[in-house]
Order: structure tokens, then C-alpha cells, then sequence
């Protein structure tokens, strides 16, 4: 039996109305998380090819125009190398600063498991130390 069966049998209780409700709301967010990843993840990719179309664009009308004038293009080969030492340190930089990222959001998600975990044995805990202290009493008025 769910949730919603076994609070629809009693609605006029306000902790089974209250309940319903709360699994509706929880139902409907847990259905738009999909949606919001793929939508996110469309806009990254978009941006990403945009970004690398104007990069490209730039690039080649750089280097008609430096042809068409005349510009010598060439370069020495110790520049090359620094800049080709700097784009693999950028490389590395974005790597790491990526695995950094990823861990962060991973430590993150299991520390709001475990906040989950300890919440729900809170929660039984409070369940038990109610039930003991409705037993004190009613032992006692009885």
C-alpha cells in the first residue's frame, strides 16, 4: 500500500491531508529534475560551440587579413614553445580545477546523504523517546 492509499482513506485528518500534499509537491519537483539537467546540459553544449565558432571565425579572418597585407606570420621557435608549454599548463590547470569541481559536488552529495541517514534516525530516535514517555504516563494515570 503507499503513501497516498493509506492517506486518502482518512482526509479529514489534517497529518494525512498535510501528507498527500507533501508527496504531490515532492512527486512533481522529483519529475522537473530531468528537464532541468538535459536543459542545462543543452545550454553548455550551445556555448560551448558557440564560443568555438567565434574563436575559429576569428582566427581564420586573423589570418586572411594578415595574408592579404603582407604580415609575416611566422615565429620563432622558443615563442612556439612557450606558448605551446602554456596552453598544456592551461590544459592541466582546467583538468585538475575539474577534478576539483567533480570531488567537491560528489563529498557534497554524500554529506546531504548522510544528513539523510542521521535525520531518519533522529527521527526514529524522538519516535522512540515519545512512545516512552506516552508509556510513562499512561502507566501512571492508569
Amino acid at each position: 500500500m503507499s503513501k497516498n492509499e493509506t492517506t486518502q482513506g482518512n482526509s479529514k485528518d489534517v497529518f494525512s491531508v498535510y501528507q498527500e500534499n507533501v508527496d504531490k509537491l515532492f512527486d512533481g519537483i522529483k519529475q522537473s529534475v530531468p528537464q532541468y539537467h538535459q536543459s542545462i546540459t543543452n545550454v553548455q553544449q550551445e556555448y560551448l560551440q558557440a564560443y568555438e565558432n567565434v574563436v575559429d571565425s576569428s582566427i581564420t579572418l586573423q589570418k586572411e587579413f594578415a595574408k592579404k597585407a603582407g604580415i609575416a606570420t611566422n615565429i620563432p621557435e622558443a615563442t612556439l614553445k612557450v606558448v605551446r608549454d602554456t596552453t598544456e599548463e592551461c590544459v592541466k590547470a582546467a583538468s585538475l580545477q575539474n577534478q576539483i569541481a567533480l570531488a567537491t559536488i560528489d563529498a557534497t552529495q554524500q554529506n546531504i546523504k548522510t544528513f539523510n541517514d542521521n535525520a531518519k534516525s533522529f527521527a526514529d530516535l524522538n519516535k522512540n523517546i515519545l512512545q516512552s514517555w506516552i508509556s510513562a504516563f499512561t502507566n501512571k494515570n492508569n
